[in-house]
C-alpha cells in the first residue's frame, strides 16, 4: 500500500471519528407535565425519552412512548393513556426540530448557554411548530439539555370532558430534563 493510501484511510478514519463526536444522544431522559387545577393534582413523569442531538447543525429529535408516563394515581394513568392521548392509536410523541443559536454553544469546554429550539411536536396524532427557550450545559464529556413548554391540548384534538373541565387545565406545563451522551462507537 502507498504512502498516499496510508495517508487517506487515516484522514478517513479521523473523520469518521470526529463525526460520531457530533451526536449525542440518551434513551433515559425526563419529561415531566403539569396539567393540574386547584381542584386536582395531575403530574405524571416518563424516565424513557430517547433523543438525539447533532452539535454542529444543531439538529434535535426526541420521542417518548405516551405509556411510559409514570402517575401518583393508577387511575390516572388509565384515564390519560385510554381517554385523552389514546396511546394504543397514537402510541407516542416526537419532537423534531434545531436548537436556533448552536454556533454559541462551545461543545469542547464546559459552560451552560441559553438557547431556543424551533421544531415540530406530534403529539395525539397531530404536528404543529413550537418553539421554546431552553439550555444547554457541557460538562465533563455530556451535554445536558433542560427544555420548557407549554401544551394546549385542545390544539392536539385532546378533549376534557365536562365532568373532569375544572380539574384539568386547559394548558399542559412540559419540562424536558436530558442527559446526552457522544455518540461515539455507536452504529
Amino acid at each position: 500500500m502507498s504512502w498516499g493510501c496510508i495517508c487517506l484511510v487515516l484522514l478517513l478514519s479521523l473523520s469518521a471519528g470526529a463525526l460520531a463526536q457530533d451526536k449525542y444522544y440518551t434513551r433515559n431522559g425526563k419529561v415531566f407535565f403539569n396539567c393540574g387545577t386547584s381542584l386536582e393534582t395531575i403530574k405524571a413523569t416518563n424516565p424513557g425519552a430517547s433523543c438525539v442531538l447533532v452539535a454542529a447543525t444543531g439538529q434535535f429529535q426526541a420521542a417518548v412512548l405516551m405509556k411510559s408516563f409514570e402517575f401518583d394515581k393508577d387511575l390516572m394513568e388509565q384515564h390519560f393513556n385510554e381517554n385523552y392521548v389514546e396511546s394504543d392509536k397514537f402510541p407516542k410523541a416526537v419532537y423534531a426540530g434545531h436548537v436556533v443559536d448552536i454556533a454559541a454553544v462551545d461543545f469542547t469546554s464546559p459552560g451552560r448557554y441559553d438557547v431556543g429550539l424551533k421544531g415540530k411536536l406530534t403529539l395525539h396524532g397531530v404536528t404543529r411548530e413550537v418553539e421554546a427557550p431552553g439550555e444547554i450545559e457541557v460538562q465533563d464529556g455530556k451535554v445536558l439539555v433542560k427544555v420548557s413548554f407549554r401544551v394546549r391540548l385542545e390544539d392536539y384534538g385532546i378533549t376534557r370532558p365536562g365532568v373532569v373541565r375544572d380539574k384539568i387545565a386547559e394548558v399542559a406545563e412540559v419540562k424536558v430534563d436530558m442527559e446526552l451522551q457522544p455518540m461515539a462507537g455507536r452504529p
